[in-house]
């Protein structure tokens, strides 16, 4: 005998309530053990990725506004992981670099939670990707969601939060 519909909302309301705790512990652990959160660590990977990048370039790069940006590698910048610097070439520019301390944090610091499900989800098939973003895209209509504004970053709460910054 096949499951009921109460049956089959209260296990997807379970497996949303994992989700959302384990981007809650995983955050966590990293503030933790690392002193970091989700937003600088992605800001840090994507300065790696490019040895110097300027904050609109990182903005673009991170999914984040130009102000949030800004706000995080200040932070990152008291902490002595990067060194902002005027372009030479163009005033206006400000260019971001990796400094030896952000480079030795960035050598001990655990993948991402959306690393390893980004590496796990492009193992699948194709049909099964389409099903499972189908699947989620209904889900985030069935709560009224589809206008909220989110970038790629596992995290709850607003990124623009000062603790998350």
């Amino acid at each position: 005998m096949g499951k009921t519909n109460d049956e089959r909302c209260r296990n997807l309301l379970i497996a949303l309530r994992k989700i959302i705790q384990a981007i809650d512990q995983h955050s966590k652990s990293l503030k933790k053990n690392f002193g970091l959160t989700g937003p600088q660590l992605i800001i840090l990977q994507s300065i790696v990725a490019n040895d110097q990048i300027s904050v609109t370039q990182l903005s673009k790069n991170v999914s984040l506004s130009q102000a949030t940006v800004t706000d995080i590698t200040k932070r990152l910048e008291k902490r002595g992981y990067i060194t902002r610097k005027r372009s030479i070439d163009d005033k206006r520019k400000t260019n971001i670099t990796l400094t030896e301390n952000g480079k030795t944090i960035m050598e001990t610091v655990p993948p991402l939670l959306q690393k390893q499900f980004m590496d796990r989800f492009s193992r699948l098939e194709s049909w099964e990707q389409s099903m499972i973003e189908s699947a989620f895209e209904r889900v985030v209509s069935m709560m009224s969601a589809e206008n909220i504004e989110a970038s790629p970053i596992m995290i709850t709460g607003s990124i623009e939060s000062s603790e998350l910054l």
